[in-house]
């Protein structure tokens, strides 16, 4: 444990406090000889770090806004989700915190190993089914007797869900999730040790008129081999979007097809009034070009390159001689 360090008005306090002799330097170095214990608790053991719970509770924010635009659309009535809480706890302690009888679906998240759950209150669940079979979304609990039909109905909703998990996850890992199992008893689920520390996350749900949660249980052996990739360095390192190619020629394309415009400029000068309105014929003026000099190029007035005038296939033409860099010769 790192020592703590106090600040210049502790310090300030502490040596007051021994020179007015409300405290004794003497029982003060006995209480430092001390040991400090500190209360450890192995069976809710922190495997993960408060970043890497971030890390979950990230990916669980942009599932429940996909879950909440899939069950509008399922349901078609008011639907709204959001993160409650993420904790980290044993997975005793998360069956025990659950209803006796609810709605438990087990996912697989192949090729993770393992597997996690998803506890929907019955409020939630009976709301759902009720909107399914044409019901206004009104919840009666009656979770312990459900029929054969109700059980395929509240199954293939879940199943259609799993869309959504795989693309929340994708940013973290491509994965496959298949719903398994349908239980309705916490107690026939035994998939990891009591003691295992599991990461439930809790999404506040509204349906219609009836408020409930979801759990999502997810053990340490589903998120162990993709830990590194929780935490938030490494969300910065992949924010940078690969190069899209298709994007990329079809831009190259426009670009190499834009309309430019050419000048070889044989010389520039200025005159007055005076002298434009006294032109005759045959009268000439002088141009600020020296006939031993190049001449300049410009694309859309911006001077680009040296050039020397002559002839290509009977054609007045100019040969580049150097590129250069300079400011525009006149406002467009």
């Amino acid at each position: 444990m790192a020592d703590e360090i106090l600040s210049q008005n502790e310090i300030d306090a502490l040596l007051s406090a021994i020179t007015s002799g409300e405290m004794d330097a003497e029982e003060l170095k006995k209480e430092e000889k001390e040991k400090k214990v500190r209360v450890y608790d192995f069976k809710r053991a922190l495997r993960f770090s408060k970043d890497q719970i971030r890390g979950i509770s990230r990916i669980h924010e942009n599932y429940a806004r996909l879950l909440t635009t899939f069950f509008s659309a399922q349901l078609r009535t008011y639907v709204n989700i959001s993160v409650a809480s993420v904790d980290q706890i044993p997975y005793e302690e998360f069956i025990r915190s659950i209803p006796k009888m609810t709605v438990l679906n087990v996912y697989s998240l192949k090729p993770l190993d393992g597997r996690l759950i998803m506890e929907i209150n019955p409020n939630i669940a009976y709301a759902m089914l009720d909107r399914v079979l044409g019901g206004k979304g009104s919840s009666v609990n009656k979770v312990d007797n459900l029929t054969e039909i109700e059980t395929i109905l509240m199954s293939q909703l879940f199943e259609k869900a799993a869309v959504n998990l795989q693309e929340a996850w994708a940013s973290i890992r491509e994965v496959d999730p298949i719903l398994e199992e349908f239980e309705v008893n916490p107690q026939f689920l035994q998939m990891v040790s009591p003691n295992e520390t599991v990461v439930v996350v809790s999404l506040n749900t509204t349906i219609g008129e009836t408020s409930g949660m979801i759990n999502i249980c997810i053990p340490h052996i589903v998120l162990e081999p993709i830990i590194d990739k929780l935490s938030v360095h490494y969300w910065m390192e992949t924010t940078t979007k690969e190069r899209d190619m298709d994007a990329y020629e079809k831009l190259s394309n426009n670009i190499q097809g834009a309309q430019l415009e050419v000048k070889a400029i044989l010389g520039q000068t200025s005159i007055n009034i005076e002298e434009f309105l006294n032109l005759g014929k045959k009268d000439v003026i002088a141009l600020d070009q020296q006939i031993d000099q190049p001449l300049l190029l410009s694309i859309n007035n911006e001077p680009k390159f040296h050039v020397q005038p002559g002839k290509h296939k009977n054609k007045m033409s100019v040969q580049v001689l150097e590129e250069i860099k300079g400011v525009k010769l006149y406002d467009e």
